[in-house]
């Protein structure tokens, strides 16, 4: 029965984006290239929405059957409408930066208050429990995670191969470590993005808007602190997995603050947008980060969650190559 959900999940989302893309043609809902965008053609643009309608129908089913938890399903349906709700609003109009930033903590509180904020910790083996303070850092981590999703949702199907790879490289290592429990849920949110990626993947011919990264981005991250409550290690695994969007947006985000830049102004300095220029187009891009996160973060990830390595040194081997990437596609300068 749950192998019935996710082939339904996939339908709907691959069916819904179709529609949602000839709604968007007809209504003239297009993503215009301007002066910031990484794009030379008008898109269609929402198609996010799809996934965030497959998954959030296809939830409640599996709480039901008990492939999921019940307060997992809560946490996600709460936190992740809240954000594609706002992330809608400003795809069709504007939503201050303020107010975006009040509903995104106000979500980040609601799935922590349900999956219980910020586990134990282990690091260099041993277990650091922050108490208090540890819902604080679960809920910067939220709010980054999801705001750098929207900041690297730039190029055609960048954001979806990305959910795709970590969360079925998740799964893997769940399986691998013994926790088949965790399975369902990231397996869920794998074939919804994949029903879309039909459509996006490059050339798009839709785009997912605020609505769907926004709301990949803090799916994923609840994912992960749901996950580190069963094993600490898995934590590290998902950090890992996530590592080319996560060292990518933040390394940008350090030198634009440096620079004394506006940072919540759009702009084209991330090193994926540098490579895609160099490269004149999207799809090697694209290919590359599946390729980086299948071929090197999941096997470092795999031994992280195994236990054959440990997490803080795990990531920092992971990180490091994609440092010297993001500073090699000089991400955060000016163009």
């Amino acid at each position: 029965m749950t192998l019935l959900v996710l082939a339904a999940a996939v339908v709907v989302s691959l069916l819904m984006t179709g529609a949602l893309r000839r709604y968007a043609l007809s209504r003239s809902l297009m993503d215009v290239p301007n002066a910031r965008s990484s794009h030379s053609v008008p898109t269609p643009r929402g198609g996010g929405v799809a996934i965030v309608a497959s998954f959030i129908v296809a939830l409640p089913f599996l709480a039901l059957l008990g492939a999921i938890s019940e307060a997992l399903c809560w946490a996600l349906l709460g936190a992740g409408i809240s954000v594609a709700v706002i992330g809608f609003l400003d795809d069709h109009g504007h939503v201050a930066a303020r107010w975006r930033l009040l509903a995104h903590f106000g979500a980040a509180i609601w799935a922590l208050l349900i999956i219980g904020g910020l586990p134990p910790i282990e690091l260099f083996g041993a277990q650091v429990q922050l108490g208090v303070l540890g819902y604080v850092l679960a809920a910067l981590y939220l709010v980054w995670l999801l705001n750098l999703y929207n900041f690297m949702d730039g190029i055609d199907g960048i954001a979806s191969v990305e959910a795709i790879t970590a969360c079925v490289g998740a799964s893997l290592i769940y399986w691998f470590t013994g926790h088949g429990e965790l399975v369902t849920a990231p397996l869920l949110l794998a074939v919804a993005v994949a029903g879309f990626l039909y459509w996006n993947f490059p050339p798009a011919r839709i785009f997912m808007g605020d609505a769907g990264s926004g709301f990949l981005g803090m799916c994923l991250g609840v994912l992960s602190l749901q996950a580190a409550w069963t094993e600490s290690a898995l934590l590290w695994s998902w950090l890992i997995l996530l590592g080319v969007f996560i060292a990518d947006a933040t390394w940008t985000l350090f030198r634009r603050l440096l620079r004394g830049d506006k940072v919540y102004e759009a702009h084209r300095s991330h090193a994926y947008q540098f490579a895609s220029r160099r490269f004149g187009r999207h799809l090697p891009v694209t290919l590359a980060i599946g390729a980086i996160n299948l071929l090197w973060l999941l096997p470092l990830a795999s031994l992280v969650g195994l236990g054959v390595l440990d997490g803080g040194v795990g990531l920092a081997i992971a990180y490091l190559p994609l440092l010297g990437l993001a500073i090699k596609f000089r991400a955060g300068e000016r163009e």
